[in-house]
């Protein structure tokens, strides 16, 4: 696998190189100080360009980067809908394990990209001095947000109404489905009830990363076993104990965070736990 070295060299040579390339960004982790640096990490690059049709006409040039094994142009996918309105992206795996996130940007749109961005970039190349303020990479976007009461209510109100829904697959005999609601509506507000807790233990500082991922380092090993728990979702069993065990880790959790706001705690648990034991004697044993 080329080093960074090697690969921040490629992509800036060929910015050099191309007359058509006027800005040279870096995105994503590689800019994030937070995030430890590991062989996975893509390479975001961003080429603010002159000539958009120049580049998409062909592949070819892409060649300079080396071979791949993989490529995906998500704006040219049709399953896929487009989101990235008139830029273009080049997803690419290489032959020694490398990836390159790639992006053509029309170089009048660089004052929205600036203004809209994340907040990890960093500028690698300015030829024509268009970037009249300094840029500092920074996850603050990403922090974890303090909670309204009204947010709080929200996520008790949509963790207790979307449990019913996982109940009612189960006793239908649908694991597919409650399966699915589990992963879907149904567990994220049990992971934003965790990460607000780990946000009031440390002050709102910091971001705990895509999907969670680095949730393990601020919860207890109990607390954590048992969030794994609730993927467990192999068999009717399984999910019925992934969905009790998801009732206590949000009681345990939206407690303290109501307990530390003054917040109201409603009685959607105490009613709805009820009907869902009903649902779980009636069905648990077909």
């Amino acid at each position: 696998m080329r080093t960074e070295v090697e690969m921040m060299n490629l992509g800036m040579n060929f910015a050099i190189q191309c007359e058509k390339i006027r800005i040279f960004t870096l995105e994503g982790s590689r800019t994030n100080a937070n995030i430890p640096r590991d062989e996975f990490q893509d390479y975001d690059f961003s080429y603010f360009v002159t000539d958009m049709d120049f580049f998409k006409k062909s592949d070819e040039w892409l060649n300079y980067f080396g071979d791949r094994i993989i490529m995906q142009k998500p704006e040219a996918m049709e399953l896929f809908p487009p989101e990235l309105g008139n830029w273009f992206s080049y997803l690419m795996i290489f032959e020694d394990g490398t990836k390159i996130d790639l992006t053509l940007i029309p170089l009048n749109e660089f004052k929205d990209y600036f203004e809209h961005n994340d907040g990890l970039v960093k500028v690698l190349l300015d030829k024509d001095n268009l970037i009249k303020e300094p840029v500092f990479p920074t996850d603050r976007m990403y922090h974890i947000k303090k909670p309204s009461e009204q947010s709080f209510i929200d996520c008790c109100n949509e963790f207790w109404m979307t449990s019913t829904y996982v109940a009612k697959g189960l006793a239908r005999k649908e694991i597919l489905f409650a399966a699915d609601l589990m992963n879907g509506p149904f567990r994220p507000n049990l992971l934003t009830m965790l990460r607000w807790k780990v946000g009031i233990e440390t002050n709102f500082s910091l971001s705990i990363g895509k999907s969670d991922k680095f949730l393990q380092k601020y919860i207890t090993e109990d607390r954590w076993n048992r969030l794994l728990v609730t993927y467990e979702l192999g068999s009717y069993q399984k999910v019925w104990k992934a969905l009790y065990t998801s009732f206590d880790l949000f009681r345990e959790t939206s407690h303290f965070v109501a307990r530390t706001y003054g917040f109201r705690y409603p009685d959607f648990d105490e009613k709805v736990s009820a009907y869902i034991d009903r649902i779980h004697q009636k069905y648990r044993n077909d």
